[in-house]
């Protein structure tokens, strides 16, 4: 044990010093981490029971407080009226996902009755713009696009959720032969989590406001509030019956909505501390998840993979921005980018233990196969491609995607400057 702990420090102490440096190359972050994880699960160093036990509290802490903030740094307003591209990839697109995800899926998983296809589809929906990094962090790459695929990867995973929990109700229900308490169970589950995450949203942003009117806290306070209200919506909907991660990504969304960026520890957070849960996240699914996963890898299994990866997404992105001013590099450029990571990863470990039989062990097998292969596959293509984008972007001259759209932070602060806050 004490090898394998001592050879994570050493390993995350290097990467971090060559961290920048890679972020220019086709090796990313989570291909890394989930790739230790992996080479320590061989040696024996940990177990993998010893890593399960850490990885669902790890998995749990990491999505709530990325729910939360990552809903946090959404300007709504901006997103409504300016952000048409991931406006349109959320609203159109995310359905559309799931939805062909399912017709597609169904051949591969033949006998699977249509609910439980779904809930697959609707776990390979969320993407994580983590896996992505070369792209979102590319400076030769317009900021209307990299800022596109932040938005929508930021707010996809807990629009999907509740599609995943429905569904995995649903398959439930149909698993144990008892549909009406299934049904209720979901019922309370959506229902009781956005109303706590309002609650715990909206009672925390006034309060900061106040605070800051009265110069009671600072940047460095607030941060630690921030964090408690995303534990805090989550145990309040845990307490009256409802889904913790659904509360914790609205109450991010309506925290954010009322502090308008006054929290920069919201948009700091996910760039330095968020970076550690989140390697951490992916060196555990390395270790305890994907060896076994990589065993009960069938074609049929990769098939539906590369289908998702390859196809539905790619299709159902460039439908939804059918008739808006995105060029047709740029529809196919938002279609390929979109990792599956986390989100797809947590949310088959939460389902899966409600699902009795083999559908439960399969569907998280195809979600964890998914994460190391998307991992592999945008990891490579990421940097490349681009860089082979920005330069056809470059060639079109004076276009919609070189239009610049600031972040809601800088809106902010620029708003500050000229005294319109």
């Amino acid at each position: 044990m004490e090898v394998g702990l001592l050879s994570i420090c050493v390993f995350t102490a290097l990467f971090s010093l060559v961290a920048k440096r890679l972020s220019v190359t086709i090796i990313t972050a989570p291909m890394a981490f989930l790739l230790l994880g992996w080479i320590i699960a061989q040696t024996g160093w940990i177990s993998s029971h010893a890593a399960e036990q850490f990885l669902h509290p790890v998995a749990e802490v990491t999505l709530v407080i990325l729910l939360f903030l990552d809903a946090a740094q959404t300007d709504l307003n901006a997103l409504r009226k300016s952000h048409i591209w991931p406006s349109r990839m959320l609203l159109i697109g995310l359905p559309l996902v799931t939805a062909l995800g399912t017709l597609a899926a169904w051949p591969f998983l033949a006998g699977w009755p249509l609910i439980a296809v779904a809930l697959v589809a609707a776990i390979l929906t969320p993407t994580d713009a983590a896996l992505g990094q070369a792209v979102v962090a590319n400076s030769a790459v317009p900021p209307r696009v990299r800022r596109g695929l932040t938005v929508e990867s930021g707010l996809n995973d807990g629009l999907a959720l509740p599609a995943v929990l429905l569904f995995a109700s649903l398959t439930a229900g149909a698993e144990a032969g008892d549909w009406s308490y299934w049904l209720s169970f979901s019922a309370a589950q959506l229902l009781l989590g956005p109303l706590a995450g309002v609650a715990v949203g909206y009672m925390g942003g006034q309060l900061l406001l106040l605070s800051h009117k009265h110069s009671w806290t600072s940047e460095q306070f607030a941060g630690v509030g921030a964090l408690a209200m995303a534990a805090a919506c989550y145990l309040f909907a845990d307490v009256i019956g409802g889904n913790g991660f659904i509360a914790a990504f609205v109450g991010g969304l309506t925290f954010g909505h009322i502090v308008q960026g006054r929290c920069r520890f919201v948009y700091e957070f996910t760039e330095s501390e968020g970076q550690l849960l989140s390697w951490s996240a992916f060196f555990l699914l390395g270790l305890a998840l994907v060896p076994e996963a990589i065993t009960h890898l069938t074609w049929p299994m990769l098939g539906l993979i590369l289908v998702s990866l390859l196809v539905v997404r790619p299709l159902a992105i460039w439908i939804s921005l059918i008739g808006t001013d995105a060029a047709s590099v740029t529809r196919l450029f938002f279609g390929w980018f979109g990792p599956r990571g986390l989100a797809t990863a947590l949310f088959a470990l939460l389902v899966a233990d409600q699902i009795a039989g083999d559908v439960g062990e399969q569907v998280l097998n195809i979600a964890i196969n998914t994460v190391w292969i998307s991992a592999l596959l945008h990891g490579i293509t990421a940097t490349p491609a681009a860089k082979a984008y920005a330069q056809l972007v470059a060639k079109m001259g004076p276009c919609p995607e070189t239009i610049p759209v600031p972040a809601p932070h800088e809106q902010h602060t620029a708003a500050i400057n000229k005294g319109e806050s």
